[in-house]
């Protein structure tokens, strides 16, 4: 697993490589075309955090929108840009680390009513399987496990590219975003208002701003 500390620098320390393993390469089916560009990003990568963002937005009081990240967490990717169904991921995010520029809000959702972080100090994605649907845009579909609770979802990835930048690390960009109902991980305390509505929507949107760095 990819650790990394924190920094507040234009440099990145890069993880150990993870050992995915090796296997014999394959040609792609015939009358598939495939981008050269992603065929030579093969191979395993990790999130450069100082340069990513792992974050959320949700309605608050029906009618402004607060928006928080996580900022400690253990990355894995594996991506085949010859052979997309072989692409992986696996996020570990300590939940204690949310931030939403509000410490006693903070310190609300690590406790009991949400994430109960004392209890289940973090939560976990896990793809299960990629598909390339077109151009530039994948699907990875996953197991996302919080408090306990693990249930399937399904994010949304679009490459934006990639570089070699001025301290020598081969990058490349991917956003990625979906859509839960917190409820279905037990997240579900609200209180409700005098108009209507709900205080905390239980919509959540989660966005990842990716900027990996090859391991």
């Amino acid at each position: 697993m990819g650790i990394f500390s924190r920094r507040q620098t234009a440099t990145v320390e890069p993880a150990s490589p993870v050992d995915f393993g090796t296997a014999a390469e394959e040609e792609a089916p015939a009358g598939v075309a495939l981008d050269p560009r992603l065929r030579a990003l093969t191979g395993a990568w990790t999130i450069d955090r100082p340069h990513s963002r792992i974050g959320f937005s949700v309605r608050h009081a029906m009618v402004t929108t607060v928006r928080g990240a996580f900022t400690d967490y253990d990355s894995e990717l594996y991506f085949d840009g010859a052979r997309p169904e072989r692409s992986r991921a696996r996020l570990v995010i300590r939940v204690a680390s949310v931030d939403t520029g509000v410490e006693q809000r903070d310190g609300h959702l690590v406790g009991p009513d949400f994430f109960h972080a004392s209890r289940h100090p973090e939560m976990e994605f896990r793809s299960t399987s990629t598909v390339h649907e077109g151009g530039e845009t994948f699907r990875m579909t996953g197991d996302l496990t919080i408090r306990g609770v693990t249930r399937p979802v399904d994010l949304h990835l679009d490459y934006l590219g990639s570089v070699m930048d001025p301290f020598g690390y081969e990058r490349a960009g991917f956003d990625g975003t979906t859509t839960i109902d917190r409820t279905e991980w037990g997240l579900v305390y609200n209180q409700r208002l005098e108009a209507g509505g709900a205080m905390v929507s239980e919509k959540i949107r989660l966005q990842l701003d990716i900027s990996a760095i090859r391991a």
